[in-house]
């Protein structure tokens, strides 16, 4: 069985900097702990407002970072300019509302198509990795490869929340359909990632779905490293989803 990749989002490691405006602690020594530590890549998501990776962060990353880095960005013409500048490995483009705490769910592909071509053909052409982050619908999953993207990452949010609430029935249901959206993707040719709210225990359950190679996960990451450090929490995550 091919390994599954873990990329590791060090945003939340700016958050505890910025709580109090300090220049600690630093996103960039947090990307490259994690470099060190196995992971297969950094994720970082320069939100519009910058309530927690900063510009230079980005920057600074990109400059030394050795393993890819995969930008998170908003379907807007600023954040696709910060990204053909700055040239990351992966782009993957998420939706992003000001006043939520955190990305509530999947992309409306249909409402942002416009805009959605037009990135993916000027990150095509800079070389740029491109995914979507997306609710596991198959009719997202095909909308998704009629733009010509290389990957989608499903949202597993949901299915978390469920878990974690011990909804059975519930969380079966949403299991279902991240499977078969994974197994549509794949099939179409598509890479197929996961993330939003998995701990060890749910990233575990998705982690016995074939076709998912990567698991992008961040706040429960920077959340253990405060009891076990941030390389044994990487280090454990990584042995759960190959288990």
């Amino acid at each position: 069985m091919i390994k599954k990749r873990l990329g590791v989002n060090i945003d939340h490691v700016a958050t505890i900097r910025n709580a109090r405006g300090e220049s600690y602690p630093e996103p960039l020594r947090a990307a490259l702990e994690a470099e060190k530590s196995g992971a297969n890549s950094v994720t970082i998501h320069l939100r519009e407002d910058r309530r927690h990776i900063k510009d230079y962060d980005l920057k600074n990353i990109k400059k030394k970072l050795k393993i890819p880095l995969n930008l998170e960005i908003a379907p807007t013409n600023e954040m696709l300019n910060i990204a053909i500048k700055n040239k990351p490995n992966f782009v993957c483009i998420v939706p992003e509302k000001r006043k939520e705490l955190t990305t509530e769910g999947g992309l409306n592909i249909l409402k942002n198509k416009k805009i959605l071509k037009k990135i993916v053909s000027k990150l095509k052409k800079n070389k740029i990795r491109i995914s979507l982050f997306i609710e596991p619908l198959l009719s997202n999953v095909e909308l998704a490869f009629m733009l010509g993207v290389d990957c989608v990452e499903l949202h597993t949010g949901t299915f978390c929340n469920l878990f974690n609430k011990k909804h059975k029935k519930k969380t079966e249901v949403v299991y279902i359909k991240i499977k078969q959206c994974a197994s549509y993707a794949k099939n179409l040719g598509l890479d197929v990632h996961a993330g939003h709210g998995l701990t060890y225990r749910s990233a575990y359950q998705i982690s016995k779905i074939e076709e998912i190679s990567e698991f992008n996960i961040g706040h429960f990451i920077v959340a253990e490293s405060i009891f076990i450090g941030l390389k044994n929490s990487i280090k454990q995550f990584k042995k759960i989803i190959n288990k």
